[in-house]
């Protein structure tokens, strides 16, 4: 029947109250995140993919370089030096001094890789002409490209793509307002290109020349050179490459077998027809790891430096050979990530220089094992055996991790992170460690909190105490007690079957109220509070009601306790309201009760007064 008056309004809290209840456990509704919290994000939107995107790539290369250096030199290795780990510890030993430096570059400001770029150049092309003298460059495979120092092989060619992606970036950074005028654009980054491209010819080292060319086309490319010029100099560079090969006429040979290898599979042919037996012999899934025949001596050269992919393919099959190349394929498109969201053009063009120089020497290095292009003697970076390519490539990518970690949203994201971890440890080590223990306690049930006044309660961390604490933030004096169940979801509440206690003088008789979304679990700051009531329908409707804490209305000066689960099933209506009540009246309209004793949030009937328990 209809009703009106304060049992109207009455009734309309306890229905949205019971709304209230239902929201969640938390006390916001689930449609909409909660203040504070974290909403999901695609794993390419996040600050900091491009560095975990880099690092992951040359980690999983790195590892799968060391263990393929270990299976392909093992046996050439023990019948050189009488132990197969010869030259795999050498290459740990490598990776061991690498890996540091790359960490070391990857933490630096960008303007200390600019200070850097001129005193590296001047280094290197001093290295360059050394290496050409008679005794001091040593003599290998008829180039002379090493600088042999007691233990140590110094390769000037690969040390100087790391000082030219440096230098080219910093000159063109700071000519960009002359750029417009092509002298400024090509003078003197061009000449000085080719200068170095020149005396890398001379070793002879045509691989080198290519890697090393990469680097200044890209740069420049990058920064917006107009397509004639561009066009003028791949046309020149094209036209010299062929007079550098018919001059030679070793590099001619190498030239014309690369198109019919099995042509001359014993003479020019030899090492592309052996590749290709290698890659062919290792089908889908590869012979297994250790178990390549190619590695041989007399039969496939290099194993371990330029066609370490063939032993790949031939031991891990296609699906080997096949990660590898993903590997770098994500490499590189980390790379020109980095570049594209940059915000300075010095890490932009440096960033795209380090790409390319790295990508297109593993294109050259693959395409050469797979019979797609003439031999030209690269490694693969990353996984070939050899310091001296390994040291500058490793220090080039921790330059590109740095350049990540610059990148606008990485940067606002890492001083964010940096602040919290600053206030964390401001913590005494005392409750840091309090914590820390308590984080393996079992969570309690976690109550969103609503306070008289309408203002929402801090909720306490999972596994703190809730004794005391909560009573006082809630404005509840010191002189009440109450009992916290020690877990959720135990029938009744009480840990032994019963209803949470609560001790507080009794204020007198006090009309029910339907309100529970208003009311939170907390006794009221005007005392008043009775025994929560049982009704009968209790056990039927709400066998796993939480502990809801016995208050009057607020006009006597009283706050319920709301029992959020019994809430949730509740929708304030006063048909289920009167089917569930033992006594006269329907829910949140039940006339006087002795003793101020409250039903549960929303009404369930008439309670039994209990006598007054005085805190002890």
């Amino acid at each position: 029947m209809a009703g009106s008056g304060p049992n109207d309004r009455s009734g309309a809290r306890g229905r949205s109250g019971a709304r209230a209840a239902a929201v969640g456990v938390d006390g916001w509704d689930e449609a909409e995140p909660a203040p504070g919290a974290t909403t999901r994000v695609a794993l390419l939107d996040r600050p900091l993919a491009s560095y975990y995107l880099l690092l992951s790539s040359v980690g999983l290369l790195l590892l799968l370089g060391l263990v393929m250096v270990l299976s392909a030199s093992s046996v050439r290795s023990y019948a050189d030096s009488g132990s197969s780990y010869t030259l795999f510890i050498r290459q740990a030993i490598w990776v061991g001094i690498g890996v540091p430096i790359a960490v070391v570059a990857s933490r630096m400001p960008v303007r200390v890789f600019r200070r850097v770029a001129y005193p590296l150049l001047g280094t290197t092309i001093f290295l360059l002409l050394v290496v050409l003298v008679p005794g001091i460059g040593s003599v290998r495979g008829g180039a002379r490209q090493w600088i042999v120092v007691g233990p140590i092989t110094v390769q000037p060619s690969e040390l100087v793509k790391i000082a030219l992606v440096l230098w080219c970036a910093d000159l063109l950074v700071r000519k960009r307002r002359r750029l417009s005028e092509a002298k400024h654009l090509l003078v003197p980054l061009v000449p000085m290109f080719l200068f170095i491209d020149l005396l890398i010819l001379l070793e002879p080292d045509l691989g080198g020349a290519i890697c090393v060319t990469v680097v200044p086309l890209t740069i420049l490319w990058v920064i917006g050179t107009p397509k004639r010029f561009y066009g003028a100099m791949l046309l020149a560079i094209i036209f010299g490459a062929t007079m550098l090969a018919v001059l030679e006429p070793y590099r001619m040979r190498r030239l014309l077998s690369f198109t019919d290898p099995f042509a001359d599979a014993s003479g020019d042919g030899y090492q592309s027809v052996q590749g290709i037996y290698a890659l062919a012999t290792g089908g889908w899934w590869g012979e297994g790891l250790g178990a390549s025949r190619e590695k041989w001596p007399s039969l496939l050269p290099a194993v371990h430096t330029d066609f370490i992919l063939a032993i790949i393919g031939e031991e891990l099959g296609l699906v080997g050979s096949l990660v590898v190349v993903v590997l770098f394929g994500v490499l590189g498109y980390a790379g020109l990530r980095i570049a594209h969201r940059a915000d300075d053009l010095f890490v932009r063009l440096a960033a795209a220089g380090v790409t390319a120089w790295i990508i297109i020497q593993a294109v050259v290095n693959m395409g050469a094992v797979a019979g797609l292009l003439p031999i030209t003697g690269v490694t693969l970076p990353l996984v070939s055996f050899g310091g001296s390519s390994l040291l500058p490539t490793l220090v080039a990518l921790g330059m590109l991790l740095a350049f990540a970690r610059s990148e606008p949203a990485a940067a606002e994201y890492l001083r964010r992170r940096a602040e919290e971890r600053r206030a964390a440890r401001a913590v005494p080590i005392r409750l840091r460690t309090r914590r820390w223990l308590l984080r393996g306690r079992s969570r309690r049930p976690v109550l969103g909190l609503v306070s008289v006044e309408g203002a929402r309660i801090d909720v306490p961390a999972a596994g703190s105490s809730t004794r005391g604490r909560g009573r006082e933030r809630a404005g509840e004096p010191r002189g009440t007690a109450s009992r916290t169940p020690r877990a959720a979801g135990r029938r009744g509440g009480d840990p032994r079957g019963g209803d949470t206690l609560a001790r507080t003088p009794v204020d007198g008789p006090a009309k029910r109220s339907g309100s529970a979304g208003r009311t939170a679990g907390r006794s009221g700051e005007r005392g008043g509070a009775g025994h929560a009531g049982r009704g009968s329908g209790d056990r039927e409707r709400g066998g796993r009601a939480g502990n809801g804490q016995a208050g009057g209305s607020r006009k006597a000066g009283s706050r319920k306790a709301g029992n959020q689960k019994a809430s949730r099933r509740e929708t304030g209506g006063r048909e289920r309201g009167g089917r569930a009540s033992t006594g006269s009246g329907r829910s949140g309209r039940a006339g006087d009760i002795s003793s101020g004793a409250g039903g549960r949030a929303g009404g369930t009937g008439i309670v039994r007064p209990r006598r007054d328990v005085s805190s002890s």
